[in-house]
Formats: C-alpha cells, structure tokens, sequence
C-alpha cells in the first residue's frame, strides 16, 4: 500500500516535531534505541502523544516505526535531527561564552532554537568563532556582560 506523503508543516507544530526529533536523536545516541516509553519520558507527556507523533513521522518518513519493537530514524529523520541538535548547541555554546547560569541558557535556547533564522544562525556562529580567536575581545565582553 501506497502512503501519501504529508508535508512537514501538515505535522502541527514544527517545534513539536523538531523536539521529539531532537529527543529521539538523543537517546539513540545514548541508549542506542529510542523508544515511546523512553520519548515519553524524556518529554515529560502521555505514551499516546507520542505514539501518535511518532506515527506521523513515520508517515512522513523520518523514522520507521514498529508497534512495540523502537522506532529508527531515516537518512533523512536522522540529517534533520542532527541539524536541530547543532543548531541547538550553537545557541548554547555561544550563550555560555557570555558567561550566562545555565538555567538561563537551557530557558533562552528552548525559546529562542525553533524561532531562528538562518541568517541570524549564521551570524551567531561567525560571532562564536571569533570570539573563541580572541580571547581579550572575549574576556573585554563578559566583564561588559557582568
């Protein structure tokens, strides 16, 4: 049987799926399997949302998906969900060269990661690297910063 393929903002939010790709990403990385209980989990939401989530993206092909067996992400799943994952360091590690409390960091990169552009994700990342080159311009912005 034939699926229809679903475009990626038919999914509902691209934040929730960006998310539960992230999570997935995660523990497989971590525990080598990801499963619904574990994204359940990691989600802090019912095993039903996920399992329907989880059923969406297998739809659209970005894992697949086996009652009570795991799921695996996709060539395509996985290059997304490392995407997410280095966007979402990107933010962290530029925040924390400002000398930011990681609560504050893990709050703004939670808001701010599914919002950004790619211009401005760009420019956080030439920013970044320029600062760790140089580490008087870098120490000058932190006691601006405190």
């Amino acid at each position: 049987m034939r699926r229809k393929k679903m475009s990626y903002s038919a999914l509902g939010s691209s934040t929730a799926v960006e998310d539960y790709l992230e999570r997935i990403l995660e523990l497989i990385n971590s525990k080598g399997y990801a499963r619904v209980v574990d994204i359940a989990a990691a989600l802090k939401i019912s095993q039903a949302s996920v399992t329907n989530m989880v059923q969406r993206l297998d739809t659209e092909r970005l894992l697949k998906y086996e009652k009570y067996r795991g799921l695996i992400l996709t060539a395509t799943g996985k290059s997304l969900a490392h995407k997410i994952a280095q966007r979402h360091k990107l933010l962290t590690d530029f925040l924390g060269l400002l000398g930011l409390d990681d609560r504050v960091i893990y709050h703004d990169v939670e808001g701010m990661e599914h919002h950004i552009s790619a211009p401005t994700l760009r420019a956080i990342e030439a920013l970044t690297a320029q600062l760790r080159r140089r580490p008087a311009l870098l120490a000058e912005l932190q006691d601006a910063i405190a």
